[in-house]
């Protein structure tokens, strides 16, 4: 995904925020300490994407510093910006969770739509609709999350976001 996004929009285009404790895992695939076209060394010689063809990767020291930057990214970007979950695991849908809460309480008021490529998070929706017939997610707070089954879909979704109804007129400092 983020050579594709930095193949169609430069690498300012693309930030990856990663735990330090992550990114031996997300290394896994380097067999050598010499580095190809595709990795680069930092300042403490570890390895990290290559700007010119990931974008911009900063390492932080937690997953809460992780989720914090990403979310004022999103909060500070312009109209139509807003969180896109792609198809992934655990940390995915805890993420994914949290800024649909965080939509609900009124912390932040951006788009969150979720990549459905191949029906993957079909379970997810199904999951909403059955959560707001028995009554545990309000019918106002249904279209909090939006799907799309492609790239320009997931645009489009955030492009035409409009929050729902049901959403707490909380007020959090930051709006």
């Amino acid at each position: 995904m983020a050579r594709t996004l930095v193949q169609l929009s430069g690498p300012s285009s693309v930030h990856g925020i990663i735990p330090a404790p992550l990114v031996k895992y997300e290394r896994s695939d380097i067999t050598t300490t010499i580095p190809d076209s595709s990795f680069t060394v930092d300042a403490d010689g570890k390895l990290l994407p290559a700007y010119a063809m990931y974008g911009k990767t900063t390492v932080v020291p937690s997953m809460h510093i992780r989720k914090q930057m990403m979310a004022e990214a999103v909060i500070a970007g312009g109209p139509g910006s807003g969180f896109i979950a792609l198809s992934g695991g655990y940390g995915t849908l805890e993420e994914l969770m949290e800024v649909v809460t965080w939509n609900q309480l009124g912390i932040h008021d951006r788009g969150v739509v979720v990549y459905n490529v191949e029906g993957y998070w079909d379970g997810l929706m199904s999951w909403v609709k059955n959560s707001v017939e028995t009554g545990f997610v309000g019918e106002g707070n249904k279209g909090i999350i939006r799907d799309a089954a492609d790239a320009e879909g997931c645009v489009k979704e955030l492009r035409d976001y409009v929050n729902a109804k049901g959403r707490f007129n909380l007020s959090w400092g930051n709006n």
